[in-house]
């Protein structure tokens, strides 16, 4: 997982997911709790939706159950029902219906025969004044019913026409029905906001809906009286059942009249969906800003242990332990990374100090070794000369005898002087002059310093042209760079052959890193032994022959004097490469 290794990552992501969680959570709990809420109101609607129609029904049945009554006791139609004639009867019961605006008005006689009928025919007088409320009027009882009819469901109140008071004689009944068509249907939802249905012996005979939804609604019937759900056509409602009979009266029995209230779910949740429409919006809105405040935050935790991560990483590259980071004033500045900049500065002085008092002690024990190598180095220069001067001592010397011998003289003192600088090269303090240099310009030269040295392969330049000037010691650098090209070159002298491949034998290199400069020497020469890698800044130490074994311990003590540092790599058979790592800018600088 390499995308959760860096730092920065993994705090944008938990701050991400944990404000993406919150949000969820709390819209969820949101949404729920707003939906929960409208189902109860929906449930609360319907129930009081319910209450209302009981309420108009009784009213309703009241209202008949008065006007018959009045009737009922009207002279014109008690003589006239005396008469026991139906033409009598039938002349006065039409007036009576036009003011009543009936639609259905039955007078029958103490027989139950129909006297008069208006707003039906004969034989469904007939078919009514055989119904039990007739016989239930007759003895004196008052009767309201419930009767299916083709256009809807006529509700009939049957009161008795009698004579005196204390001990009537009955003359005969008064029905009164009026229909519960899909008009009246159709006004009280125009009064509630609901849908109505009216139905019995598993019929749907009044309704608001249209006609292919009527086998749903009967289907409905056979539910209990309880609220519920169901869908009618394309759309969802919650329904409630109310009984049509008055209580006692065969209330909740299979067939009995019932009415049907049905809310629309789907209208009135409709604003529910346009407040989780804005819910979504939100939660898309709150999520964007959450991610861009989690990288926020992620991003300025993380910033000022960028520059700590990133000198970490330089050190692993370049192996510079002294490398320091840059406390540079932010607008949110953390105490703890600036701890933490200070305590790595701190280190990286203790880490410096501690190499310089490492190098001069590793001098010092270089000086000790010295005498050793001073007496193996000058003892055979001395041999030479001692034993050159014992000849000339010889009577009868010739003259080609005296040149050898002075050409052998000479060359030891050649030898010896060069010892002798090599060594004071590495054992006395170097004073280093800073100054503005370019880099480049220094490469440039070194490289046909090395060129004139003797005969061996050509030296490639790759400089990076956007290379800033340094300040530094620019022949100290000079000179370091002199000897690791010859060395370079008489690594691949020895190889024999021309190395294979199209790069150059011998390639020197610049670039910008940062705030530092690096300079790379690369050869493809016969390579170094891993056992030897680790010694190739040891004094005295060399596979070459004839080499003093000085050369890059006095390059490594330049480097490193100019605050820079120096390490090489080596493959045996394919080539060394020399890293160099220098300040653009140096500070005061340590006299090795």
């Amino acid at each position: 997982m390499k995308l959760l290794s860096s730092l920065r990552t993994r705090i944008f992501l938990a701050c991400a997911v944990l404000a993406v969680l919150s949000i969820a959570v709390a819209l969820y709990v949101v949404n729920v709790r707003v939906t929960r809420e409208a189902e109860r109101a929906l449930q609360r609607e319907v129930a009081a939706t319910g209450t209302l129609v009981d309420r108009l029904r009784t009213t309703r049945t009241e209202t008949f159950r008065t006007m018959a009554r009045l009737i009922a006791d009207i002279p014109q139609l008690t003589a006239a029902t005396a008469t026991n004639d139906p033409q009598t009867v039938q002349h006065t019961a039409e007036e009576y219906q036009q003011q009543l605006n009936s639609n259905l008005l039955l007078v029958t006689n103490k027989s139950g025969e129909v006297l008069a009928v208006v707003g039906a025919s004969t034989r469904a007088g007939a078919l009514i004044a055989r119904q039990p409320a007739v016989r239930d009027a007759l003895a004196g009882q008052e009767r309201v019913s419930l009767l299916p009819q083709s256009t809807g469901m006529l509700q009939l109140v049957t009161v008795p026409i009698g004579t005196g008071l204390a001990h009537p004689e009955m003359l005969g009944t008064l029905s009164v029905g009026f229909l519960l068509d899909d008009s009246f249907a159709a006004e009280l939802k125009a009064i509630t906001g609901s849908d109505v249905a009216f139905g019995m012996d598993g019929q749907i005979l009044a309704t608001t809906f249209p006609p292919p939804d009527r086998p749903t609604l009967a289907a409905l019937l056979r539910r209990s009286a309880s609220v519920h759900d169901a869908r009618v056509g394309t759309a969802d409602y919650v329904v409630l059942q109310r009984p049509l009979t008055a209580s006692g009266e065969d209330e909740g029995a299979a067939g009995s009249p019932a009415a049907l209230i049905l809310r629309s779910r789907t209208e009135e949740l409709a604003g529910l969906q346009a407040i989780q429409a804005a819910l979504g919006v939100t939660a898309v809105v709150a999520v964007i800003l959450a991610t861009l405040f989690s990288f926020a935050v992620a991003r300025s935790i993380t910033q000022p242990l960028a520059a700590i991560t990133d000198a970490m990483r330089e050190v692993a590259a370049t192996g510079d332990l002294t490398r320091k980071i840059a406390l540079r004033p932010r607008r949110w500045d953390d105490e703890d990374a600036r701890l933490l900049m200070t305590t790595f500065n701190t280190l990286t002085d203790s880490i410096a100090r501690f190499q310089r008092e490492m190098s001069q002690k590793e001098r010092l024990s270089s000086l000790g070794r010295l005498s050793t190598v001073i007496a193996h180095e000058i003892r055979n220069p001395l041999m030479i000369i001692k034993a050159s001067l014992h000849g000339l001592r010889q009577p009868g010397v010739s003259a080609r005898t005296v040149g050898e011998a002075v050409t052998d003289i000479d060359d030891e003192v050649v030898r010896l002087n060069r010892i002798v600088n090599e060594v004071l090269d590495f054992a006395r303090p170097v004073r280093y002059e800073l100054a503005a240099a370019d880099v480049n310009l220094v490469c440039r030269e070194s490289a046909a310093a090395a060129q004139v040295s003797g005969p061996g392969p050509a030296i490639h330049l790759e400089l990076d042209r956007d290379l800033p000037w340094v300040t530094t010691d620019a022949e100290r650098l000079r000179s370091a760079l002199v000897n690791m090209l010859v060395n370079a070159r008489h690594a691949v002298a020895e190889r024999g052959e021309a190395p294979p491949g199209p790069e150059p034998p011998i390639t020197l290199r610049t670039r910008k890193n940062g705030d530092r400069i690096a300079i790379l020497v690369e050869d493809r020469g016969v390579g170094i032994e891993p056992a030897d890698l680790s010694r190739m800044f040891d004094p005295y130490f060399t596979t070459r022959r004839g080499g003093t074994g000085l050369g890059l311990a006095i390059a490594k003590n330049l480097v490193e004097g100019l605050h820079g540092t120096i390490a090489v790599t080596s493959t045996p058979g394919a080539g060394t490469a020399i890293h160099i790592d220098l300040p653009a800018a140096a500070g005061p600088v340590t006299t090795h």
